[in-house]
């Protein structure tokens, strides 16, 4: 989870390991998952709450928007 302006850069710098984290540790490259918005605050809280979100909880979200669980990266 994270909050950028340019996600294609940002999924670029995960999926060859150029950011330390969470990612890199558990080799988790595909973007299964996003939210747009242009308001930077509510990006921020979005993201707060779901890191609160237990794990079948965003499964579920995840489920809901991308059932196949796709690699969204390419369609960006």
């Amino acid at each position: 989870m994270g909050v950028t302006d340019n996600l294609q850069r940002r999924i670029y710098e995960h999926k060859n390991n150029l950011i330390e984290g969470f990612i890199k540790k558990y080799s988790v490259h595909n973007l299964v998952y996003y939210e747009e918005t242009s308001d930077v605050k509510s990006a921020i809280e979005g993201e707060k709450q779901l890191k609160k979100w237990n794990r079948k909880w965003k499964i579920e979200l995840i489920e809901k928007n991308n059932p196949e669980w796709k690699d969204l990266y390419n369609s960006l």
